[in-house]
């Protein structure tokens, strides 16, 4: 079989590039080692960041009525999100399995191919492409491609097969967590007891997800998933409450490992998600992280493999990502620390505290962990360059859209807020960025500036990913912003 990239593992990650590539008509192949999509709540929070990621991609309709929780945590202590400079502020709860479904119709009905309870168990690349050798129902498959890029989590067979290095430390700590049906105990929010943490939630449905750490409690050599009768015993020493009678639908562990692959590209094959960094899942970071990581590299490898990407655009994922990545490890080895540590640690807790007090530490971490602080920044002079677009709504000569609207597309858009483009201003572009002028519809003149952090914008460059790659006053020309991110004009 041949495509043009191959992606493996079928989890949100995966789907999501799945879905990107497709939209910048790129042919793919995805590979699943599991027969079926997981039916396990696993990773069940989305941020405000990803919200605003699905909804320029149009896919917030289909997931319906969304709970969202304004209270969130930094290490177990409490942070409000309403803050946010967001329409998504706050913690979106939606169940992995409905975020795989989404993401999933969405590249399938895109035209991607995915092959289910197929094991990937040899890759070559070469100068002119990539081997993937896999195991599945029919035997042994073979696929040629472009690229290759490894969704396939913590244990990945791409990274491994790849031999790209995986720094970092293995885990010291462990936190058991089940999905129990039939008990009744108090809910729960980051409870610490003299001999351990817990926490508790009560579903709509009756189930109660319990998580427990013992203080001082080392982390077991990887050997499986835990008993239920561990988790029940651990619980049992920590709030005296007995669960032991309910009836466990999903037991996990997991620790505070630490690991971020040196490059997330080795020539032809890529990592994204988990493949590519292994932490805690503290404050439902890690989905987000992988999902952000797939869209952007997803706009960036369409470009290359259909031969429009400029020179350094596919190593920009890497620069752009590790950069990313990093600092989330950075803040989720800070909150394992105060979330699992013992009677040594309540000085620092209340310190911290005290800090969330006041507003602007509460709007830094809040925009943190939501991701809505990234900036892929070039060390221009423009503060908007780099950072993500607001959703802004506009006045077209079409009539109302906005910002987000725009950009569903997953091409690049070329706005004209009253700058006075020409209007072949993106010619050579044209089938990779649209150009829109509009206005504020709350504005009566034409070319109303918008303003974003004290800066006056009268035409902004957008990427397919939704981050500013140019506005005018910047000393970056226009035209050279659309050859560095878009390439060589065509005709």
């Amino acid at each position: 079989m041949e495509t043009q990239v191959v992606v493996v593992g079928a989890g949100p990650v995966g789907l999501m590039l799945a879905g990107e590539l497709r939209l910048g008509g790129v042919d793919v192949v995805v590979l699943e080692r599991m027969a079926a999509p997981t039916t396990e709540s696993r990773a069940s929070t989305l941020h405000a960041r990803t919200m605003e990621i699905f909804d320029q991609r149009g896919l917030l309709g289909a997931l319906g009525k969304v709970p969202n929780d304004m209270l969130g945590h930094f290490g177990g202590i409490r942070l409000d999100f309403d803050g946010l400079d967001s329409r998504y502020r706050g913690q979106w709860k939606v169940a992995q399995a409905d975020t795989e479904k989404l993401l999933g119709d969405r590249a399938v009905g895109l035209g991607a191919v995915v092959r289910r309870g197929h094991e990937l168990v040899g890759l070559r690349q070469s100068e002119s492409g990539v081997e993937a050798e896999a195991v599945g129902p029919g035997g042994r498959v073979r696929i040629r491609a472009a690229y290759l890029v490894g969704c396939d989590g913590e244990s990945s067979a791409v990274r491994r097969l790849a031999g790209f290095a995986f720094p970092g430390t293995d885990a010291a700590r462990v936190l058991l967590r089940a999905d129990v049906a039939g008990i009744d105990v108090p809910d729960r929010r980051f409870e610490r007891h003299e001999h351990g943490l817990a926490i508790a939630h009560r579903r709509p449905d009756g189930v109660t997800r319990v998580m427990v750490h013992e203080f001082g409690s080392a982390a077991p050599a990887p050997a499986g998933e835990p008993e239920f009768t561990e988790v029940a015993a651990a619980w049992a020493r920590v709030t005296g409450e007995d669960i032991g009678a309910g009836t466990p639908i999903w037991v996990n562990a997991f620790g505070n490992a630490r690991r971020l692959a040196e490059r997330y590209r080795s020539g032809r094959v890529l990592l994204a998600g988990d493949a590519a960094h292994v932490q805690m899942p503290v404050g439902g970071q890690a989905l987000n992280l992988g999902l952000q990581d797939a869209v952007n590299l997803g706009w960036k490898l369409a470009a290359q493999v259909r031969g429009r990407a400029p020179a350094g655009l596919l190593d920009s994922y890497h620069d752009e990502r590790h950069a990313v990545g990093r600092r989330v490890l950075a803040n989720i080895e800070a909150q394992t620390t105060l979330l699992l540590g013992g009677a040594e640690v309540e000085p620092l807790r209340a310190f911290v505290a005290e800090l969330l007090g006041h507003d602007v530490v509460v709007r830094h971490l809040a925009g943190t962990i939501s991701g809505l602080d990234v900036r892929y920044s070039d060390g221009g002079d423009a503060p908007l360059v780099g950072s993500r677009v607001p959703h802004w709504e506009l006045t077209a000569e079409t009539g109302p859209t906005s910002t987000t609207e725009l950009l569903r597309t997953g091409r690049g858009v070329l706005l004209d807020f009253g700058a006075g483009l020409q209007p072949g201003a993106v010619a050579g572009w044209a089938d990779r960025v649209g150009m829109v002028t509009a206005t504020r519809p709350h504005g009566p003149e034409t070319g109303v500036p918008f303003e974003s952090g004290g800066t006056a914008v009268r035409a902004v460059l957008l990427r397919p990913d939704g981050h500013i790659a140019w506005v005018d006053g910047c000393t970056t020309h226009l035209r050279a912003a659309l050859h560095r991110w878009f390439g060589t004009p065509g005709a």
